[in-house]
């Protein structure tokens, strides 16, 4: 009786995990491969650990990696030493709000930073609870003025989950930054689809000539930028909690992985203007069976998985390296809880159509992110909640 109890209290707990929210952890054991077909992960920096590792990004210029702490502190590697160290970059651990799905979730290098030094972040503040977009600036001895921050946006958020916290450079030089729906569940303000709110939005900004007075501008080929009953920042919209968005800067295509609520996780091509159904859709499903819900009016998914195969997505990236030829070209991503690894060859894609996801790994770890270097070889970030989490390679076996 007490095996089945505890079999049942373990079935429970994991049907929490509908939604990205670290606060819910368990421990996994040290036996980490379940499955893998023609590729593994290897540590990257094996003697290097992280504490709730949440995002990877290059600088745009040099060998260095920059791993994003969810607690607030940014740290650089040098991919180049055979034995590097981690050399803390930043820290603003006394101002962020962590942790849950609150805290430090995004970094972007300014696509002119050689020659200004400015970097931008997404963090939480509290009272009230708020996204914050800041640009910091370093000097040319590598040290940070913190006292540069520029505050480019703030974004009340009526909940503590859902917070996305994804913020990238397109090849157009514009910031675009991810917003989940405000959270609890269900969507229960109906901020995804309400375009008078920022919230289950991506926003496309202008930053190259922040101020105090003017911090962003709108680009004049927003696609609601004419519409006086939208915000005009608002690029696409009907996302849940976009948690990871990520440019193939070859094909010039904004990816995104949307987290969902009880029944699918999916990914997305990002497009002008497009609506992606949350909450009126869930993947390319009427959620919750809405009667006056309406399929073709909505963006669907180029791909979705059910429960069956896990419970939050985390989106990829589009793989541009050399070192695993047979992956180039192809988008890589997994989910969070369960820890499976697939990728979707994007050479013949078209817009709104499906593509064939292959599963190709499984480990027991939790997956909160991709990044590449400067070359363009990939990185998978493990999420730890006791500060052990570590940084992987994906090679071929």
């Amino acid at each position: 009786m007490a095996n089945r109890k505890a079999i049942v209290l373990f079935v429970i707990l994991g049907s929490l995990l509908i939604a990205i929210n670290f606060s819910y952890l368990l421990p996994f054991s040290t036996d980490l491969t379940t499955f893998n077909d023609g590729y593994e992960l290897n540590n990257a920096f094996p003697e290097l650990t992280f504490n709730h590792a949440v995002d990877i990004q290059n600088d745009g210029y040099s060998d260095n990696l920059y791993i994003v702490e969810q607690v607030g502190i940014i740290w650089k590697i040098s991919t180049s030493m055979d034995n590097p160290q981690k050399i803390e970059f930043f820290n603003i651990s006394d101002t962020v709000r962590c942790c849950g799905e609150t805290g430090l979730l995004g970094l972007a290098f300014d696509p002119n930073f050689i020659n200004n030094g400015y970097f931008y972040v997404d963090y939480t503040i509290d009272n009230p609870l708020t996204t914050r977009i800041s640009r910091f600036t370093i000097s040319n001895n590598s040290y940070i003025d913190y006292n540069s921050e520029l505050i480019i946006l703030e974004v009340l958020q009526p909940y503590s989950n859902h917070n996305a916290g994804s913020i990238a450079f397109g090849n157009d030089e514009m910031l675009y930054i991810t917003l989940g729906d405000g959270g609890s569940a269900n969507d229960p303000q109906g901020n995804s689809q309400n375009l008078q709110s920022l919230l289950g939005s991506i926003l496309r900004i202008n930053v190259s000539n922040s101020t105090i007075e003017n911090p962003y501008s709108i680009p004049s080929d927003n696609p609601f930028i004419n519409d006086q009953n939208v915000k005009s920042e608002i690029w696409a919209y009907g996302l849940r909690n976009p948690w990871k968005i990520s440019f193939d800067y070859q094909s010039d295509t904004l990816w995104a992985g949307d987290v969902g609520q009880n029944t699918y996780e999916e990914i997305n091509i990002i497009q002008k203007g497009g609506n992606y159904g949350w909450n009126a859709m869930e993947g390319n499903q009427c959620f919750q069976n809405q009667q006056d819900c309406s399929p073709d009016e909505f963006i669907p998914p180029i791909f979705q998985y059910g429960r069956d195969k896990g419970k939050s997505i985390t989106g990829g990236v589009v793989y541009r390296g050399l070192l695993n030829p047979n992956l180039y070209g192809h988008y890589i991503f997994a989910d969070y809880v369960t820890g499976r690894f697939w990728f979707m060859d994007t050479t013949n894609i078209q817009d709104n159509t499906s593509i064939e996801g292959v599963e190709f790994m499984k480990y027991n770890m939790y997956i909160s992110s991709f990044g590449v270097d400067i070359d363009g070889e990939l990185y998978v970030a493990q999420y730890d909640y006791n500060g052990e989490g570590q940084i992987f390679n994906i090679n071929a076996i």
